[in-house]
């Protein structure tokens, strides 16, 4: 049984097959052989700038495209994000909790197949670019983003599609297939436990081999701190405070949390000084209402922004201090936010996420920030019990955002609650909150705020550890591969 599509493209661009027959092809006639790709160093470069290129890429319909549309599926699934109206229908069935627990859902067919298309060009960069010519630290350079790559790419699955990593428990429960090296037989799935064996291993070897590696030519790439911050999600992932604590501060050193100012701009340039790794997107490479800017800003006349802005809930918008700039994000009444032509104004709207122009979905997506470190830094010094230490983490990044904050003098639980408050209005939009929730098992509770009963279809609350909590696996996978296990139905 065939089962993973898994080569470049003649262009170094990665592409999904229209066709449902072709969904688990193993050499599309577009594609090069390896061998090919990786005679040579400039060519492997081209290999791994099409793993990038692949982030924002548009594939089979609109809500396909790339990274972005999964950072809005993460957010969709929880409680911080609300939706306004139903607008053109995006996203409608993701936001009711339907969509993933469907296994003909086409959202776990391009979720699934998405980073498993990373994963498998991932293989094939780290299986053969020792053999390319060229110097020996473009080869640590690319090796070293591939296998963050193959890191990242497995803590997305395993989170979607397995249980939650419990560190007081053995994690035998089913998570994903791992493969490092491309086959067309059939995996079955490996536990949860050793998905997350394979991700550190990748983890450390992406982190030694950029060690040795000169600095990337621009954000898009995956540097050494990149690679660290993604050390620091695994660890936090697995509960494991102290190397979360110890990489997220290794991994945030040399960034400048940016301005207020800055702060106000429409978070879609990946030059901030503050951002660590977004998805770069230039004019020639537009992907119109693909983009995550046709559904998360407040001025791209789409016609999802323009019956659909999207809100902030009105209970964690009211904890954000009024001398904050992050208040400024949303607006109570609607009012102040630039819309588009014919656009509606809605309660607690949405104005963090700004496109190039009404006419123009292009943005960078922001996919890691150096406040994320500050935040996994924090939350992992508190949950340790290193009170004093969290409180001078998270003043740092506090008092950026509000100038009249005070260093927290809470302990304990209180001023865990305070850093995961700050983690919820800080990284709102940017597609935290589902795994957030998932990874504390903590309950979805959208009762009390501004979503609508009608909207949700009555989905407003999902208790922790619930089955509803995994996606089930697309049916095209298990009708291709005997050899793997659908989750609970």
């Amino acid at each position: 049984m065939k089962n993973l599509l898994y080569t470049l493209s003649a262009a170094a661009i990665f592409i999904f097959s229209a066709c449902k027959k072709d969904y688990l092809d193993t050499m599309p006639t577009d594609s090069y052989a390896s061998d090919q790709v990786f005679t040579t160093v400039d060519n492997a470069w081209n290999a791994i700038n099409g793993i990038h290129r692949s982030l924002y890429k548009q594939y089979d319909s609109q809500d396909q495209g790339g990274q972005g549309s999964m950072m809005i599926v993460n957010d969709m699934l929880g409680d911080d994000l609300v939706m306004t109206a139903a607008g053109n229908g995006w996203f409608n069935t993701t936001y009711k909790w339907t969509m993933h627990r469907n296994s003909s859902a086409t959202l776990l067919e391009y979720s699934y197949l998405f980073y498993y298309k990373i994963i498998s060009n991932a293989n094939m960069i780290i299986n053969n670019i020792d053999g390319a010519t060229g110097s020996e630290s473009d080869r640590k350079n690319i090796k070293g983003q591939a296998y963050a790559y193959r890191a990242w790419a497995y803590l997305n699955l395993v989170q979607y599609f397995g249980k939650r990593y419990d560190a007081s428990g053995t994690n035998t429960q089913p998570g994903v297939p791992v493969l490092t090296t491309n086959t067309t037989v059939g995996q079955p799935r490996s536990t949860v436990e050793q998905v997350y064996t394979q991700i550190n291993l990748d983890a450390d070897s992406a982190i030694a081999d950029l060690t040795i590696a000169s600095a990337p030519n621009n954000k898009s790439h995956i540097s050494l701190a990149t690679a660290k911050g993604i050390k620091a999600r695994i660890a936090l992932t697995q509960q494991n405070w102290a190397v979360a604590a110890k990489y997220a501060a290794e991994a945030k050193a040399g960034y400048t949390l940016m301005t207020n100012a800055s702060y106000q701009t429409g978070f879609n340039d990946y030059t901030n000084g503050e951002w660590m790794w977004g998805s770069h997107q230039i004019s020639e490479q537009t992907s119109y209402f693909y983009s995550f800017f046709a559904y998360m800003s407040s001025n791209f006349n789409s016609t999802n922004i323009r019956t659909n802005p999207k809100a902030i809930n009105k209970t964690l918008y009211n904890q954000i201090s009024a001398t904050d700039v992050r208040k400024k994000m949303w607006s109570v009444d609607g009012t102040g936010v630039t819309v588009p032509s014919g656009g509606v104004l809605k309660a607690y709207m949405n104005k963090k996420f700004l496109a190039a122009s009404s006419s123009s979905s292009i943005g960078d997506v922001p996919i890691m920030r150096a406040a994320e470190m500050y935040l996994i830094e924090a939350e992992a010094d508190a949950r340790m019990g290193q009170d004093a230490a969290a409180a001078d983490v998270l003043y740092t990044l506090a008092v950026n955002r509000d100038p009249s904050y005070v260093k927290s003098t809470k302990t304990g639980n209180d001023l865990l609650q305070e850093i995961l408050v700050q983690r919820r209005i800080e990284l709102w939009g940017e597609g935290f909150r589902f795994f957030d929730l998932k990874r504390m098992d903590a309950a979805l509770d959208r009762t009390g705020a501004n979503h609508s009963t009608t909207l949700t279809n009555g989905l407003m609350t999902m208790p922790a550890g619930d089955k509803q909590w995994q996606f089930l696996i697309p049916q095209d996978e298990l009708n291709a591969n005997k050899a793997i296990e659908q989750n609970e139905l």
